[in-house]
Formats: C-alpha cells, sequence, structure tokens
C-alpha cells in the first residue's frame, strides 16, 4: 500500500539535464526564443525523464540574458496524451510526482513569459501543460481534457490553476465529468489565448514571437512578475506590489530610460537588455 505524501517530502536534488543531452525534448535557442519541441512518438507521453527535461530546459532558458521567451510546441500529432501510464506504479509513482511538479514550477516560476503551442489533443498532464503556459496559440485540431475521474483519480495542478482560469463551475464541470474541451470552447473559457486555423499556424506564432522579442527582455519578465505576483492578492495588495516592481525595480533598468528617452525622441529604442 501506498503511503500519504505532501508535495514538501518531493526530492529536490536530482541533477539538472543539460539540454544536448535530452531524448524526448528538442531545444535550440534563436532569435531571442527558446523552443523546446516535445518530441516522444506518437503521443508525447509524459514519462519521468521527459518530465525533467522539461522542467530542466525550461530553468537553462530561463538563466539566459539572450533569451526573452520560452516557446513549447510537439513534433507529433497529438501535443501530449498525458502521464504514461507505467509511471503510475508504487516504485515510480513518488519519482514521477516530482518530476511532474518541478515541470509546472518551472514554468510558473520562469521569468520569461512561456508560449504554448498546440495543433493537437492535450490530454491530462498535456492539458495541464497548456493551462500553465502564459500565452497559448491553439488551432481547431486542438482539445484538451482531464480525464483522470475516470480512471479513479483526479488531476491535482488541474484543479488548482483552472478555477483561476475558468472559474470554480466550469472548473468543476471540467474535472468532474473528464469530457474533452474542443477548441473552440477553450478559447471562450480563456484556457487559448489564439485560435487560429492550422494553415495560419507558423504565420500567427512567428508574428506573436517576433512582436514579444522585439521588446525589452528585463522588462517583459518584470512584467510577467507583476501580473501573476499580484494575481489572488487583495486589489490593495497587489497594486502595491505591482508599484514596487515599478519603482524599485524597472526603473533601475537602463532599457526603461531608453524607452522614455526614445519617446520623446520619437525614435525606436535601442534595448540593451539590461
Amino acid at each position: 500500500m501506498v503511503e500519504a505524501v505532501s508535495t514538501e517530502e518531493f526530492t529536490t536534488g536530482a541533477i539538472r539535464r543539460k539540454p544536448e543531452s535530452f531524448e524526448f525534448v528538442k531545444f535550440r535557442i534563436a532569435d531571442s526564443v527558446a523552443r523546446l519541441t516535445l518530441n516522444r512518438p506518437d503521443h508525447n507521453l509524459l514519462n519521468e525523464a521527459m518530465l525533467r527535461e522539461i522542467a530542466d530546459g525550461i530553468v537553462f532558458a530561463g538563466e539566459r540574458d539572450d533569451v526573452k521567451l520560452i516557446a513549447i510546441d510537439s513534433a507529433c500529432k497529438v501535443f501530449s496524451g498525458g502521464v504514461d501510464i507505467g509511471e503510475y506504479t508504487t516504485q515510480r509513482v513518488y519519482q514521477m510526482l516530482e518530476a511532474f511538479h518541478a515541470a509546472f514550477a518551472a514554468m510558473l516560476e520562469a521569468s520569461k513569459p512561456v508560449l504554448c503551442v498546440v495543433n493537437g489533443p492535450a490530454i491530462g498532464g498535456g492539458a495541464e501543460l497548456a493551462a500553465f503556459g502564459d500565452l497559448v496559440i491553439a488551432t481547431p485540431k486542438a482539445r484538451f481534457a482531464q480525464p483522470e475521474i475516470t480512471i479513479g483519480v483526479f488531476p491535482p495542478l488541474a484543479s488548482t490553476i483552472l478555477p483561476f482560469l475558468v472559474g470554480p463551475k466550469r472548473a468543476l464541470e471540467i474535472i468532474l465529468t473528464g469530457e474533452p474541451v474542443t477548441a473552440e470552447r477553450a478559447l471562450e473559457f480563456g484556457l487559448v489565448t489564439r485560435l487560429v486555423p492550422e494553415a495560419q499556424l507558423d504565420a500567427t506564432v512567428n508574428e506573436l514571437v517576433a512582436r514579444i522579442t522585439s521588446h525589452s527582455g528585463p522588462v517583459l519578465a518584470m512584467a510577467k512578475k507583476a501580473i501573476l505576483g499580484g494575481y489572488g492578492l487583495p486589489l490593495r495588495e497587489g497594486l502595491k506590489k505591482s508599484m514596487n516592481i515599478f519603482l524599485n525595480e524597472l526603473y533601475r533598468l537602463e532599457d526603461s530610460q531608453e524607452g522614455l528617452r526614445a519617446l520623446v525622441e520619437k525614435r525606436k529604442p535601442n534595448w540593451k537588455n539590461r
């Protein structure tokens, strides 16, 4: 019998993998973007090794000064079919859950914005992976489902984040029924930020990436910090936290001063990314 365990008991001392040694995630950096492409055919089922590669890739990208944005997409027709059922064994469950937690904590805590590109089913842990993206571009081929209830469990991360994203009643419906959500409904719910035809996917992603990476990297990071850092706080506390970041962190950047000078001088800013 498996004894109860809390997330605080998970070990966090796993050795970080270098991107060049990744087996299930293609990692590359170009034009200020770190791209993580899920590549475990045929369904990108998440095992411990793949989850740790996702976590390590995001942490690595987050530490790079030349990276402004992290993009996660798939080399398969499926974005991700969820956690590999073979990981749910008495011998493996603790390590797998720790790796699962590490991947999503990395997405949430990354200083860089995270973009998820979904052009196929995102099921279980795959749907949670998409939900933790700061921005999500999807096509009509995408669908999102948390079917864990049908096998006698519930999705712990989705149970936490979905109420914030879609409200408690819709979160209850998604999790308690286990039924898939179409891309169109996901857009309506706020799980997806942009829904585009598959033929326009690459162009839309490239346009959005180009727009975001044209801005100052440190300012992008501070904007994300201000938005997510104040989320869930009472309005007055959130405003105080945001103003503290603005006055005591943002205004110390060279780029914030350069942006103001460029506005006055009616020219394009020359970002130093510092």
